[in-house]
């Protein structure tokens, strides 16, 4: 059986990895050169835009993913409607527009929200919402990035100006969370399985450490994987999707984001889980049967590695990194660092989570990447 992907990032590294190990073939399509899967045999690097190149590309796969939810899928079931691709471009059009998925959960519990088309609409909002509230670009925001929040009247222009779009503005009630969170399902060809809940840590309105258990309670962690599902469910997901939470003092879950696709969230279930995220969706995409999300060590956590300096990737930092017993290194084949790039992550099980979380901590601070 063949995999075809559209992208060549880490997530696709990531994921080409646990397919050759289950023996099956992988095939990437990259619009330019990507480090990340140099290393694989068959990585075509060409316009993806081009109906000539999918067509090309997606013969002989069984079935094609995204690495990302911008990825050409739309393009390619054009261009190919013989070959099945997952998550499907419906799928995709809900999700990349962060205003049709709010509406897609309107059944759900997330955080209030006003689509603003116009910024008349977006001043009154400020009545509705009240301050503060988080402004976000409708399409193409990610790790912080196309966020604003805005705690002052006089802010509400400015971030419209940066950040609205031909279609408007996201405007989101601030929530006063205790905690952020993530659950990630799989939903195959009549089955799903749910991972357990995620604990998250963002720095910089980017994910820094996931551990698990979570730490919540059972009830909190029910009501987490029941409205993951519904999520899913609701967008009509074939593969991955991660949902990214809120958990308030009063052990409500409030649905932040999602991704239909591997994600940084599920990198630590490689060690912790019975089968991978990775592993997961290839199978879901592929029509296999699903495999076992449950916990096979005690606890977990993965810390993410960014780069701190512009100019090439070096590796001096790696023996002192492999020095404590217990963390395993994924590092993702970049050449080159800048600052606040992720470059790789590192995983450690262990009896307890704080515990995982020191022992990954150590190892991935001695990466001076």
């Amino acid at each position: 059986m063949t995999l075809g992907i559209l992208g060549g990032g880490q997530l696709g590294r990531m994921l080409g990895f646990a397919a050759l190990r289950m023996g099956l073939d992988v095939r990437f399509l990259v619009n330019e050169p990507s480090d990340s899967v140099a290393c694989f045999a068959d990585v075509t690097v060409a316009d993806w835009n081009d109906p000539d190149v999918l067509r090309a590309f997606a013969d002989g796969c069984d079935a094609v993913t995204v690495e990302s939810e911008w990825a050409p899928a739309d393009r390619l079931a054009e261009a190919a409607p013989g070959v099945a691709v997952w998550p499907s471009p419906e799928t995709l059009h809900l999700v990349q527009n962060k205003g049709r998925q709010r509406e897609a959960f309107a059944h759900l519990p997330q955080p209030e929200y006003v689509w603003a088309r116009t910024y008349d609409e977006a001043e009154a909002a400020l009545e509705t919402l009240g301050l503060p509230l988080v402004a976000k670009r409708l399409e193409g925001s990610y790790d912080g990035y196309g966020n604003a929040t805005v705690r002052e009247a006089d802010a509400l222009r400015a971030a419209w100006d940066a950040l609205a779009t031909d279609d408007g503005l996201l405007l989101e009630a601030f929530v006063p969370f205790e905690a952020e969170a993530a659950v990630i399902v799989c939903r195959g060809d009549g089955d799903g399985v749910v991972y357990p809940m995620l604990f998250t840590e963002q720095r910089d309105h980017r994910c820094h450490a996931v551990a698990v258990p979570s730490g919540f309670s059972a009830s909190v962690e029910q009501k987490a994987r029941e409205v993951a599902m519904a999520c899913a469910t609701a967008l009509g997901v074939r593969g991955l999707l991660a949902v990214e939470l809120f958990v308030t003092s009063d052990g409500e879950v409030l649905v932040n984001e999602v991704a239909p696709r591997p994600h940084n969230s599920g990198h630590l279930t490689i060690e912790a889980c019975v089968t991978s995220q990775f592993e997961n969706h290839a199978r879901a995409v592929l029509g296999l049967p699903l495999g076992a999300s449950d916990l096979r060590v005690p606890a977990a956590a993965m810390v993410n590695v960014f780069g701190h300096t512009d100019g090439p990737i070096r590796l001096d930092s790696l023996p002192s990194a492999l020095e404590p017993l217990g963390p395993t290194i994924h590092l993702y084949g970049k050449r080159t660092s800048r600052p606040r790039r992720k470059l790789g992550h590192v995983t450690a099980t262990a009896a307890a989570a704080a515990e995982a979380y020191a022992t990954a901590s150590e190892a991935a601070a001695r990466l001076r990447l």
